[in-house]
């Protein structure tokens, strides 16, 4: 109590001690003493007194651990005379709770341990009562009790902990970072919260101020290169960094930054690369790579061709994400022409630093070969595209044009053209596989194409490679078209129809397109000429005009009139058509509008007949066409012999035979009748009694029958094929003209070829009997003998306009 005793006196300003007592206390006297009062309670007299020094600040130590409640100070009234009568009450922020007081002595305690960083002064009031009355007996007191602060709390960095960036090479004393550490006990009070800073790793490298805490360089020259991270630890210490005080660290992360120091450097002087002649233009062909220690904007690079001799046909651009240099063909490369290459390529920063140009230029050089490669070239067209004309009128084999392709490689391998298929799919040209000219295969007809665009294919002997040009072939319009009504007109008139009144304008179209336009010219055919009701006027710009020649038409006379206009072209020569224009007789009202046209019945309506009747006849027309062709097939199929389901699968694709027949006598998959030889057309019993003139020439009439019904067969066959595209090109038609016991070549079986001693040897005499029998000659020369039951697969037939 000395020692607290003693401290209070060093920060009070005035201290009343009560006798006996050496605590603090607080003592009052009432401003105005009574005297004595009269029977109404009235003062009957004043007295003024000295009042003593009113105390309002206690102090208490913070975290005291002692085992008895602390002692505070006291509560004295000059009215208490030590007989118990004055009772002492406190209220406040911690009255009772933290603080209690002793009623009868006004001693003040601290029950709990207290804490100045929490709560730094409590604010209470004191009270001095009559015991007795419970009446005060002196005003009511505020006082504060302060919590005296001690050296609890350690230096805390709260931004902690710090990243910084400087630029390296930065010159000693560059600034880097400000830490600040704070310190939560009293700053006004002692050295408590007086803080000092100190490095305590990071040294050489870095400093910091004492009193700041600003970190800075404390070396020059430090390379980002050689180290770019740098970890410091800083101490913050209070009582002014004396013995005793508390401290507390931070960590400082430093990264060096780059600036352009370093020049980009290749790592080779010369480079060599090959590059195939078939490269496309724009395509890169080579890669290199400069190395700059620096990152960032200062490694960006940019690289050049200085010189060298393919300047002109090459060039090169940087690589912006991994910054290389990348060299693009800027001409086509010819082997034949040029085999290599040389460039003197150089790099350079793009930005430079000028503080560091001292040390030498920022820049370096390097040569690159490019050895140029040979490809098997495909042939090449003069011209990759080409346009010609044609007349629609050109005869087929007409000449269209010509066109020439080469090998560019040294062979100089001959060439063979064709026609892409794919593109003339209806096989309007051929192209003559030497000389490449161009002919017509088919008609032409401008008004269904007008222009063709085909594909020409450019192949080496050995077809390993193809060359495409395309050709285009405008077909010129020549007069082969005649005109006609533009539209399908719906003339009508009018019963009550006025003379010289116009009921219809008629308009042409011509198919054909004249250079100089359409002039179309109108007119009535001879016998409609006289017609007297009604006329055509020719109105001199393509269009005509149908008159009355008088009024008052009738139905019941005549519901329907025909007038056949002729319609001329104009050309030279002139086409010309007849077309019938139908004018119905209507009855209208009387601005001419009509109201009924169908009045009775006439045989004229036939050529106005309703839909709904013309979809009833077209309907039992196609039922009784359905009928009828089922009839006929079903007839056909009874005449059909009966063969089993896998021989009819595969007929059409292989020939069966097990001893000598007589060529086209051993097919079945066709009526093969009209190829036989007319000595194998045997005649029937009745034929032989009638003269043999005429039975010859019935049988004439019989083959050309049947020849003509199996050439409209092959007809649709080859047809179908070359319109399927998808379709793999094999035709199940296999002729050989003239073939069996009645061909110069008698027989060609491998039954009876067997005996001859000329066939066991040698069958390259096959060859000589022309084209027709080469690939039965290929057969027989790979498989020798033939006996058995023999299959021979039938050969794929070309497409006609291959």
């Amino acid at each position: 109590m000395s020692v607290f005793w003693f401290m209070s006196m060093l920060n009070l300003l005035i201290l009343w001690e009560e006798p006996g007592t050496e605590a603090m206390t607080l003592n009052s006297r009432l401003l105005c003493q009574v005297s004595g009062r009269g029977a109404s309670g009235g003062v009957h007299s004043h007295q003024r007194s000295r009042r003593s020094w009113v105390w309002n600040q206690f102090f208490v130590l913070e975290e005291f651990q002692g085992d008895e409640p602390l002692y505070v100070g006291k509560l004295h009234s000059d009215t208490d005379k030590g007989d118990g009568q004055v009772r002492y009450v406190l209220s406040g922020e911690g009255a009772m709770s933290i603080f209690s007081i002793d009623e009868n002595t006004g001693d003040i305690h601290a029950t709990k341990r207290l804490d100045r960083e929490q709560q730094a002064y409590y604010t209470l009031r004191a009270q001095a009562r009559d015991r007795r009355t419970n009446q005060l007996v002196e005003p009511e007191s505020q006082f504060i009790i302060k919590v005296q602060d001690i050296n609890d709390n350690e230096p805390k960095f709260l931004e902690g902990p710090y990243t910084a960036r400087v630029a390296e090479r930065s010159p000693i004393g560059t600034s880097v970072v400000t830490v600040l550490a704070t310190d939560a006990d009293d700053p006004t009070y002692g050295n408590s919260a007086r803080l000092i800073y100190s490095i305590l790793q990071g040294q050489p490298y870095f400093s910091v101020e004492p009193k700041t805490g600003v970190v800075r360089t404390a070396l020059p020259d430090m390379d980002r290169e050689v180290r770019d991270r740098y970890l410091l630890v800083v101490q913050a210490k209070d009582m002014i960094g004396q013995m005793g005080g508390l401290s507390g660290t931070t960590s400082i992360t430093v990264m060096l930054t780059d600036v352009n120091d370093n020049p980009p450097r290749f790592p080779r002087k010369s480079y060599q690369f090959r590059v195939s002649e078939s490269v496309l233009v724009s395509a890169v062909v080579a890669k290199i790579k400069a190395l700059d220690l620096d990152v960032g904007p200062n490694a960006e690079l940019d690289y050049r061709i200085r010189d060298g001799d393919g300047a002109g046909t090459f060039s090169i651009i940087t690589d912006q994400n991994t910054q290389e240099g990348l060299i693009t063909v800027h001409k086509t490369l010819d082997f034949e022409t040029k085999s290599s290459y040389m460039l003197r390529v150089e790099v350079s920063n793009r930005y430079v630093d000028a503080r560091f140009l001292s040390a030498g230029p920022f820049s370096d050089t390097a040569t690159v070969r490019l050895l140029v490669e040979n490809v098997n070239e495909p042939p090449m067209f003069s011209a990759p595209v080409s346009q010609m004309v044609i007349s629609e009128d050109a005869a087929v084999g007409t000449d269209v044009g010509s066109v020439s392709a080469h090998d560019p490689d040294s062979t100089n391998s001959p060439i063979r053209y064709s026609v892409d298929r794919e593109s003339d799919v209806e096989c309007y040209f051929n192209i003559d596989s030497h000389s490449g000219v161009i002919t017509t295969a088919r008609p032409l007809d401008r008004e269904t194409v007008a222009l063709h665009n085909i594909s020409l294919l450019a192949t080496e002997m050995d077809q390993s490679q193809v060359g495409k040009a395309v050709v285009l072939i405008s077909v010129t319009d020549v007069n082969d078209n005649a005109p006609s009504f533009a539209v399908e007109y719906e003339t009508f008139v009018c019963e009550n129809t006025k003379p010289g009144q116009i009921i219809q304008t008629l308009s042409a179209v011509d198919r054909d397109e004249p250079e100089d336009g359409h002039h179309f010219l109108f007119s009535l055919t001879a016998e409609a000429a006289g017609n007297l009701n009604f006329t055509l006027r020719d109105n001199k710009d393509n269009t005509a005009s149908v008159l009355t020649q008088h009024g008052g038409f009738l139905k019941r006379d005549q519901l329907v009139h025909f007038l056949p206009v002729v319609i001329s072209d104009g050309s030279s020569p002139s086409l010309s058509s007849t077309n019938m224009l139908s004018i119905i007789v209507c009855t209208c009202d009387v601005t001419g509008n009509r109201r009924s046209c169908s009045h009775g019945t006439s045989p004229l309506l036939a050529v106005s007949l309703s839909t709904a009747a013309t979809a009833g006849v077209l309907t039992c027309v196609l039922t009784l066409l359905g009928v009828v062709i089922v009839t006929v097939a079903v007839r056909h199929r009874k005449r059909e012999p009966l063969t089993m389901d896998d021989e009819r699968g595969i007929r059409e694709n292989i020939v069966h035979y097990d001893d000598e027949g007589g060529g086209e006598e051993d097919t079945e998959a066709f009526d093969m009748l009209t190829l036989r030889h007319l000595n194998k057309t045997k005649p029937t019993h009745q034929d032989q009694d009638q003269n043999p003139q005429r039975l010859y020439s019935r049988t004439l009439e019989y083959r050309a029958d049947k020849d003509r019904v199996f050439q409209e067969f092959i007809r649709d066959r080859l047809q179908d094929a070359d319109l399927d595209l998808k379709a793999p090109p094999y035709d199940s038609l296999q002729t050989y003209a003239f073939e069996g016991s009645g061909s110069a070549a008698e027989s060609l079986s491998s039954l009876n070829s067997k005996n001859s001693l000329e066939s066991e040897q040698n069958y390259d005499f096959l060859r000589a009997w022309g084209p027709r029998f080469r690939k039965l000659a290929d057969l027989y020369g790979n498989h020798e003998g033939g006996g058995g039951d023999t299959s021979v697969s039938q050969t794929p037939a070309q497409s006609p306009c291959r």
